[in-house]
């Protein structure tokens, strides 16, 4: 095989991971299905991926890409504040971990982001830092870095649950921005009336 054929084989593999874990969620993700729908034998993946896990980690950083260019387009509007820009982000990321529910599950599976050679810390960061920017700039007094990392793990918990259900039931409503205004105001204070 020549290296273009490596490639094209390398990126089907992932192309087809990405479309199995959107329609029928992480679980689903196995070597043989992988291979099976790629049209190759089920060991032909590990020419490429020397361990599952080491696809599974190519699968996740498509959609950290995918998260961080939905996130660029939609905070990229010049002339809005840092709040404003904080919220829309958030809704995004909401949006992303609602909507790719298998994609969102499979980006933060703690075996996948322990590994430092697997690079989904490096893919993962770019946007957690455009969190901390927003965060400094809304409130300069506050540590950005804790408090980014306390709005994420609410978003994250706000995610998990309304996609399982739970939230909905509990609180009674009906959607999740309520919620997400809710998180807001509590790690950043109410928003100035305009």
């Amino acid at each position: 095989m020549d290296d273009r054929e490596t490639t094209d084989l390398r990126t089907r593999l992932i192309d087809v991971g990405v479309d199995l874990v959107t329609a029928e969620g992480a679980q689903a993700l196995t070597l043989r299905e992988i291979a099976r729908r790629a049209g190759v034998s089920h060991g032909a993946p590990r020419r490429w991926f020397p361990t599952h896990v080491e696809l599974l980690s190519a699968i996740a950083r498509r959609g950290f890409a995918d998260l961080q260019d939905r996130a660029d387009r939609a905070t990229g509007g010049a002339g809005t504040g840092p709040r404003a820009r904080l919220t829309t982000l958030a809704e995004t990321y909401l949006d992303f971990a609602l909507s790719q529910r298998g994609m969102y599950e499979l980006m933060f599976r703690h075996d996948l982001l322990e590994s430092g050679r697997l690079g989904l810390r490096e893919t993962s960061l770019p946007l957690f830092e455009t969190l901390v920017d927003l965060v400094g700039r809304v409130l300069p007094e506050a540590d950005p870095r804790v408090l980014a990392g306390a709005l994420w793990a609410n978003l994250h918990g706000i995610a998990q649950l309304w996609g399982w259900g739970s939230l909905g039931l509990a609180t009674g409503a009906d959607r999740h921005v309520p919620l997400l205004k809710a998180a807001l105001d509590a790690h950043l204070g109410p928003e100035e009336p305009r």
